[in-house]
């Protein structure tokens, strides 16, 4: 398998998740691979269900705290992602390589905050369930201009908030349990593919992974 991206910019990235907790990558999909993704997202979209918070034993649908719509991937079943599947693999190995973090396990849903949605502020952990490391976000919105909405909203160690303009091919990895988060208020439909890679197999890792 040929990887997407070299070792000297796995590097860097590396190098700034570990001092900020975060990293904002520009280009993280190559256009083929952007396009196939997104033409997928598309083709699914009839599918996506509005999505809750908390666990499966405390699933809520609170749309005034979340208000986007998921479709939860399976990378047995949605083989037609493969490229995607094959760049998820490569982030995994580089992170267990260079930062020690045995992760062995992901789950991944397409997501979709149609205008007026939002997700309040909120670290991506549940209680009694501490096993997501890294958070992956990756945008999918084309010709995304200021006032469009939908900019993710990042609270750094020394609690100063970043605002990330959901880009087309533009991805975030952040520190799941570091970093506190939430989408602003979209004012037209707001594509992503998000994630988390987890530190054990878990229940879900056998349905989603």
């Amino acid at each position: 398998m040929k990887a997407l991206h070299s070792n000297e910019k796995w590097l860097a990235w590396i190098d700034e998740l570990s001092e900020n907790d975060y990293v904002i990558i520009d280009n993280f999909l190559d256009d083929a691979l952007y396009k196939h993704i997104r033409s997928f997202f598309i083709e699914k979209l009839d599918s996506f269900e509005q999505a809750g918070i908390g666990a499966l034993d405390s699933h809520l649908i609170k749309k005034s705290i979340r208000g986007d719509l998921t479709y939860w991937l399976d990378a047995k079943r949605d083989e037609a992602l493969s490229g995607f599947w094959q760049l998820l693999q490569e982030t995994i190995q580089v992170l267990n390589r260079y930062c020690f973090l045995s992760l062995s396990g992901y789950e991944f849903h397409l997501a979709h905050y149609p205008a007026g949605a939002h997700y309040d502020r909120h670290l991506d952990q549940f209680d009694g369930r501490n096993n997501r490391m890294i958070s992956i976000i990756i945008y999918l919105n084309e010709n995304w201009q200021q006032g469009d909405g939908g900019e993710l909203e990042l609270l750094d160690k020394n609690e100063r908030v970043c605002y990330v303009e959901p880009m087309a091919k533009r991805c975030v990895l952040f520190k799941s349990a570091e970093v506190p988060h939430g989408v602003l208020k979209a004012h037209k439909s707001r594509y992503s593919l998000t994630g988390w890679l987890l530190y054990y197999p878990s229940a879900l890792t056998s349905i989603f992974g």
